[in-house]
């Protein structure tokens, strides 16, 4: 077998650790994904195989190496404004609703990857208060959460390259909302920026010291877990979400077996969940 392979044992073993830390389900035939994922790692920690880099991970004592595991594990790609919709209801609908709110709107980004999720959020808010200049007049605050401490690190730097800015993010808003940055890169501006602030979190743990929320975006997250896992996280949104809050999920999510504590609200185009 190549060092590059990962036998039937330590693959198995290696899925119930990555259950167990993250709540994610590897399939029974997902050995390329691991592969693709951990192979770089070999050589920044000097191991010789994927199986010892497994095994090592599996030890309580290799936090750094687990670290670094867990973080390659759970990085998603993610765009600019994904999927378009759910930014376009924000505007439409939701952003108005909420827009004499006496006290600060708060908007819960629960995997902020890279920072794009977030940082659109706060976008798509600004460009709705340059048009209704007297909305939220305490304010408005997102928090995006990760697993990944790496990837949170990148969020907080807010710098990104013309690649990362290709996916989906039109001209005007690149004009808008980025100046000139490190390294030939553009940095996000100062006043999305200070909208936004970045915590680390296990989706699995307690959400209690998060505070209360508006509007909770945990899009393409769900479809990660077992099915128990995915109850456990949509009742602990209920909890920190306030009245009448709106949850969204991504496009191939659903609510249905998994929670009734919140209304569908069929819009054009999209669905958002509110809170009974």
């Amino acid at each position: 077998m190549s060092e590059r392979e990962l036998d039937e044992k330590s693959y198995n073993l290696f899925r119930a650790f990555l259950e167990q830390q993250c709540g994610i389900v590897l399939g029974e035939s997902k050995q390329y994904l691991v592969k693709s994922r951990l192979v770089p790692l070999m050589a920044k920690f000097k191991l010789t195989s994927l199986t010892e880099l497994v095994n090592k991970t599996l030890s309580p004592v290799e936090r750094q190496l687990r670290a670094a595991v867990i973080d390659a594990m759970t990085t998603n790609e993610t765009l600019w404004f994904r999927d378009d919709y759910p930014f376009k209801l924000l505007q439409s609908k939701i952003l108005p609703d909420l827009s004499d709110s006496k006290t600060p709107i708060k908007i819960w980004s629960a995997a902020s990857s890279s920072g794009q999720e977030p940082y659109s959020i706060a976008m798509s808010v600004l460009e709705y208060q340059q048009k209704n200049p007297r909305a939220f007049p305490r304010g408005v605050q997102v928090v995006g959460t990760d697993i990944s401490t790496t990837m949170l690190e990148h969020c907080k730097y807010g710098h990104y390259d013309n690649l990362a800015l290709a996916r989906g993010l039109s001209a005007e808003r690149k004009q808008r909302f980025f100046e000139a940055g490190d390294n030939g890169m553009l940095k996000v501006k100062d006043e999305v920026k200070k909208m936004v602030t970045f915590r680390p979190l296990n989706l699995l743990n307690s959400y209690s010291l998060m505070g209360r929320f508006d509007i909770v975006f945990c899009r393409n997250v769900l479809i990660y877990f077992s099915p128990e896992i995915k109850a456990q996280i949509i009742s602990q949104i209920h909890g920190v979400l306030n009245k009448n809050g709106y949850l969204y999920l991504g496009a191939s999510e659903s609510l249905s077996g998994i929670n009734q504590d919140f209304s569908m609200l069929r819009c054009n185009p999209g669905i958002v969940y509110q809170k009974k």
